[in-house]
């Protein structure tokens, strides 16, 4: 049996307050979802401890975002003081993807495989620094993690339903540990 769990994350994230637009307390949030207008269908965003953030009652798409008139928020100053918030929703409030499709936080706790089936490790998270998504992976056999471009080259199979992927390990990737992140 695995030691490794192949559930996804509670909370996906989906936006993070920028701070005040303009003097009527209305707040920037940079969108992390397909559009930005999408935050209003969730309305009721959560802190990542679950607890409440914010409620939107109305917005605008802006650049890079969304401009919104927020419950909690009357001042600018209110606003600036919730710069950098990251803002989530449960997983279970997504709409399903199509089929073939796959929302990237749902590869966290997947198995990875090589091609031949072993376990190399498991997803441990999916970020992005700027140049595309990559999966920081947990080895099996202990010692550091290590970084993997998603792309359909390393990653060649997605099986969510049976809990791994498969993944073709670059070569120059095989000793660089993930390292501290700050």
């Amino acid at each position: 049996m695995s030691r490794f769990m192949t559930r996804a994350p509670a909370l996906i994230l989906v936006g993070q307050v920028g701070g005040a637009f303009g003097v009527k307390g209305e707040v920037r949030i940079t969108a992390f979802t397909e559009t930005p207008l999408a935050l209003l269908d969730y309305r009721d965003l959560k802190r990542e401890d679950g607890s409440a953030g914010l409620t939107l009652l109305s917005g605008r798409v802006a650049k890079a975002g969304l401009v919104a008139r927020v419950k909690e928020i009357a001042t600018p100053e209110q606003a600036d003081a919730l710069r950098g918030l990251r803002l989530y929703v449960p997983r279970d409030v997504l709409p399903e993807p199509d089929e073939d499709e796959f929302y990237l936080a749902d590869l966290i706790g997947l198995e990875a495989r090589d091609p031949a089936g072993a376990v190399v490790g498991r997803v441990k998270a999916v970020q992005n620094f700027g140049a595309g998504d990559l999966l920081e992976i947990e080895p099996a056999e202990r010692g550091p993690t290590w970084w993997l471009a998603f792309t359909r080259e390393t990653t060649p199979e997605v099986r969510l339903a049976d809990g791994f992927i498969v993944i073709v390990r670059p070569p120059e990737s095989s000793d660089q540990p993930a390292g501290d992140e700050g």
